[in-house]
């Protein structure tokens, strides 16, 4: 892999880290105190565009690989969604065991145990948003090193792995929000939630540029690691997404972003991939 051919990496996934920054930077445009009807509307729509970049963007073009390799997609994918979300459900497990120890442990201690209850929700939303942008970066690493390696259709294959980018960035900027304006909210300061928003976007970077150098020993594992990210992100959609969004009953405005997000990644994936 030569350094020429990492430029576009570098480009793709500092556009989805800088689309992080931006959607934490919002602490400093808002107010302390926000709606959560806004909260819940930004947790919807990322939602939503991870369930269509899920399909459009990962599953597709995993069983499409595997089919360029004279290999049926169907075990690649479906094998690789069932191990991504095994994988994302061990992390949630130990995670929780984790916290469930530092509780009972801060239970012993009557007058932190309030604040440790509010640090381990928000370290929870942390880490899910962190750890489900580690696969975001491997697919944009991914549709990049497929970029490079295909030969005949590569502008077209550059203009899938571009979609996914900005799809990817897009989703990425209520996340960004959804990490910094919380922690706004419990009174830390600007710079400090700004920093630990942005902070969860990071790993895309790393990943993306990680699997790309990567790339030249891994073609034949492509369908598997793509549906494997799809299925770390439905996880966390599920897991995380969705019932943050639906927080309280009769309130729909969490469904409307949902819908909103999908039907935007969808429109971007099909009309430029």
């Amino acid at each position: 892999m030569k350094f020429a051919d990492l430029i576009p990496v570098f480009a793709g996934t500092g556009f989805t880290f800088f689309m992080t920054m931006a959607g934490a930077a919002m602490v400093f445009l808002l107010g302390k105190q926000m709606k959560q009807q806004l909260l819940k509307a930004f947790m919807g729509f990322a939602g939503g565009v991870m369930i269509a970049a899920s399909v459009w963007s990962l599953l597709l073009p995993a069983i499409e690989e595997a089919g360029r390799q004279g290999k049926s997609g169907v075990i690649p994918a479906g094998g690789g969604f069932l191990l991504g979300s095994l994988f994302f459900l061990l992390v949630d497990y130990v995670l929780q065991k984790l916290h469930a120890q530092k509780m009972r442990a801060a239970e012993l201690k009557a007058e932190s145990a309030g604040r440790h209850r509010l640090s381990k929700k928000m370290t929870m939303l942390f880490l899910a948003v962190t750890l489900h942008n580690i696969p975001e970066g491997m697919a944009v690493g991914m549709a990049f090193a497929m970029a490079a390696q295909t030969s005949g259709a590569a502008g077209v294959t550059l203009v899938s792995a571009i979609a996914l980018a900005v799809g990817i960035g897009i989703q990425n900027f209520p996340e960004g929000a959804a990490i910094a304006l919380p922690l706004r909210q419990e009174n830390l300061s600007r710079r400090k939630a700004f920093f630990y928003g942005a902070l969860s976007g990071i790993v895309e970077p790393i990943a993306g540029i990680l699997t790309v150098l990567a790339a030249g020993s891994i073609q034949s594992m492509l369908p598997w690691m793509l549906s494997f990210a799809a299925g770390a992100m439905i996880y966390v959609v599920v897991e995380e997404l969705i019932p943050e969004a639906h927080v309280e009953a009769g309130v729909k405005i969490g469904t409307i972003g949902a819908l909103v997000g999908f039907l935007a990644m969808m429109v971007l994936d099909v009309a430029l991939g």
